[in-house]
């Protein structure tokens, strides 16, 4: 990775690293430069000591929570069905149901782009907000991170990550592709419920569409461009901001 990251550097390369890509809007014309995606070791779990769990930036959550599970550890249960990568989830701080990764976090393994040595940075150094964290401001790859959890019985665990997963099949366009849910929650409200209530479901540009079943997710209809995608996002992040006076912030990455 660091000889690969030099040679890039050197030859002034554009480069983006992808995780699942779950939540990322990629545009039609693609991406001039180089995609990284991390592999190998990057794929495994491991349990280091106590209730550690050290995973590899392309783990995804489901797996980890699995991993979890078999050694009886609690505390990733609210991540169980969110589709993306232990890195890419780091570095969106993602989280669910009044819980998100900077709950259980201590510490990432990193390779700084800077100067293209590998860094540890601590919870404190990681300047975790809603939906955000240093990776923002900050030239990192991120490799590995440790997650400090706690132990418990294995079936009050299942239970949880079922209860979880049976939330997220009830509410959301699972049967579709999509992005995730587009905007970051506003402070004492919900994106979803602001776009309903300005009357935006099933509002259409080609084959993208606010989806019926929960309108914080567009869908994928068939052959969505992501032009199409990101009208629907301009116009619906215009209307709710007429009809409420509440900006809208974006979640998904663009590419």
């Amino acid at each position: 990775m660091k000889r690969l990251i030099h040679v890039i550097k050197k030859y002034d390369i554009n480069f983006f690293v992808i995780g699942k890509g779950t939540n990322l809007l990629v545009s039609d014309s693609g991406f001039r430069g180089v995609i990284l995606k991390l592999e190998g070791d990057f794929y495994k779990t491991k349990k280091i000591t106590g209730n550690i769990l050290k995973c590899g930036a392309s783990v995804s959550l489901s797996n980890i929570c699995f991993h979890a599970l078999e050694n009886s550890l609690s505390g990733l249960e609210f991540a169980f069905g969110i589709p993306g990568s232990c890195g890419g989830a780091v570095y969106m701080n993602a989280g669910a149901y009044n819980s998100s990764i900077s709950n259980v976090i201590i510490q990432t393994v990193n390779l700084n782009l800077e100067n293209n040595k590998i860094e540890i940075l601590g919870l404190k150094n990681l300047d975790f907000s809603y939906r955000s964290s240093i990776y923002f401001r900050k030239k990192y790859i991120i490799l590995y991170s440790l997650f400090e959890l706690k132990t418990d019985n294995r079936e009050n665990i299942e239970s949880r990550m079922t209860k979880y997963i049976l939330k997220r099949k009830k509410s959301q366009p699972l049967d579709f592709p999509n992005a995730g849910s587009i905007f970051k929650k506003p402070r004492n409200n919900f994106a979803g419920a602001l776009i309903e209530q300005s009357g935006l479901k099933n509002l259409k540009i080609g084959d993208a569409i606010v989806s019926d079943k929960h309108a914080g997710f567009i869908v994928n209809l068939g052959n969505a461009k992501a032009k199409d995608v990101n009208k629907l996002i301009n116009i619906i992040t215009k209307i709710v901001f007429e009809k409420t006076g509440i900006k809208l912030e974006k979640e998904i990455l663009f590419l």
